[in-house]
């Protein structure tokens, strides 16, 4: 078994000074490019691929670097994780490149192989994203992060400037974007069929811990410490710039995304995926107002058992006037189209549909159909039916050439750009941010788009960057 490699702590404390330096004198030849290279990939020469870094093995990884290896334009030659043993669907990855050299922190990845290294993939718990994602970029590598890019609106607004300044390729990992859904939803955007949306519903239906009464009922507070199992070789390294809690399996491998500390609850997870088409090919931009209707079990340390929010978006010009966004997650979720907007069958009995338990509707201001969206790749339908039919030529679905993982790997070797990058997938971010903030403080918030700061409110204004980070993170907030 390949054995992670350690390196001694003056090491890791010079990394963020030659993050720093290699970015002011940016000038970096891609490995596909140079003799540093893995191991012959049987698939592909070396000038036809690219090395990856693997930040975070298991969970979404497991379908996150199968998807960047696909076809093999690009190859793992690190791999990064605090635990190696207890992530669910880490052991693909591991069987499947059995000798890619394996580190628990991702600074001495980058510090021993970094010349070895193109491109890095982030599939770690969301408050160590921006911490990866930044000592990468500095060092001119190109970044795939999966959603939410960051934890925090000001990590967002940090990356998106470093996109500008390092000038590397970037990926969100909301997949959809890339699609034959996405692309319709453009054909439909080009045809007319989305103009002059002024209201959308959103929702998601209860799929994790927090969104059951009876398992969140177990957690009072945050939960007590437990053993730490063999296998996680650092507990402060996990926690990275977040406040370091006593260990809890709440929190290792998967839980951590109920709490405020580390996750982004349901709306920072699937509010990526649902309402991304909308924000984007709508201009969406940021939310002038953030009501929180009802949030239930509110408290600051775990998100709600249900969500109901509100979200107010001005005009942004012609065909797109002021939106409001109802955002709806756990508890009764049930959407229903108006009479009006449903078909009948042959015996005139009206047909309602299964809207499922994510997605939304988009509504226009002349009232005259709906747009459902579902969540992630999937299309978007017409009601009442007989629209879509008129529509139809707008509506057919063409697969791109490249899905969203693959864009991202050809993007890097020169051929085209991707989807999502991050001035895309941060801006849907930050929505996501000023959501959760709400979610925290359980008031209504105004906000000003221009100076990105709320109006008389500074406990808000504070969680845009959220609690200063741990001494040993605080150089990453200055590399952009």
């Amino acid at each position: 078994m390949n054995t992670p490699e350690s390196s001694p702590t003056p090491t890791r404390r010079s990394f963020v000074k030659q993050s720093v330096a290699a970015g002011l004198s940016f000038n970096f030849l891609p490995a596909y490019l140079t003799s540093a290279r893995a191991a012959d990939n049987p698939k592909l020469p070396p000038s036809r691929r690219i090395n990856l870094g693997c930040i975070g093995i298991g969970g979404r990884a497991g379908s996150v670097i199968p998807g960047l290896t696909e076809g093999g334009a690009a190859v793992p030659v690190a791999f990064t994780d605090v635990d190696f043993v207890t992530a669910k669907g880490l052991e693909k990855n591991l069987q499947a490149f059995p000798d890619v050299k394996r580190f628990h922190d991702f600074r001495e990845m980058l510090d021993k192989m970094g010349k070895d290294i193109d491109a890095v993939s982030v599939v770690t718990p969301d408050h160590t994203h921006f911490t990866a994602a930044i000592h990468a970029m500095a060092l001119g590598k190109h970044v795939y992060v999966e959603k939410p890019l960051t934890h925090t609106f000001e990590e967002a607004a940090i990356l998106m400037r470093a996109e500008k300044k390092f000038k590397v390729v970037t990926q969100m990992g909301n997949q959809g974007h890339t699609s034959a859904g996405a692309d319709q939803f453009k054909q439909m955007l080009a045809a007319g069929i989305v103009d002059d949306i002024v209201k959308i519903d959103a929702w998601k239906s209860p799929s994790l811990w927090f969104m059951n009464a009876a398992e969140r009922a177990l957690i009072k507070g945050y939960p007590p410490e437990e053993p730490m199992p063999e296998s996680l070789k650092s507990w402060d390294l996990w926690c990275g710039p977040q406040e370091v809690k006593p260990f809890s399996k709440m929190y290792h491998p998967f839980n951590w995304r109920g709490f405020h500390l580390y996750g982004g609850g349901m709306f920072g997870d699937w509010g990526a995926h649902i309402i991304d088409f909308a924000h984007h090919h709508l201009k969406l931009g940021l939310p002038t107002r953030i009501t929180p209707i009802a949030l239930a079990d509110y408290n600051q340390i775990s998100y709600p058992l249900s969500s109901d929010i509100r979200f107010e978006f001005p005009e942004r010009g012609e065909k797109l006037p002021a939106v409001e966004l109802h955002w709806k997650a756990g508890g009764d979720t049930k959407i229903d189209l108006a009479e009006k907007f449903l078909d009948r069958d042959a015996d005139g009995k009206l047909m309602t549909p299964n809207l499922g338990g994510a997605g939304s509707l988009l509504y226009r201001k002349q009232d005259d159909y709906i747009v459902q969206r579902g969540s992630h790749d999937r299309h978007s339908i017409v009601y009442p039916r007989a629209k879509m039919v008129e529509f139809k030529d707008a509506m057919a679905l063409h697969p791109p050439k490249y899905n969203h993982f693959q864009s991202f790997v050809q993007a890097c070797m020169g051929n085209g750009s991707t989807e999502s990058p991050f001035s895309v997938g941060g801006a849907l971010t930050q929505v996501l941010n000023l959501g959760t903030i709400a979610e925290y403080l359980n008031v209504e918030l105004q906000f000003d788009p221009k100076t990105r700061r709320f109006i008389n409110n500074d406990a808000a204004n504070a969680r845009l960057a959220g609690p200063p980070p741990r001494a040993e993170w605080a150089d990453c907030y200055k590399l952009a």
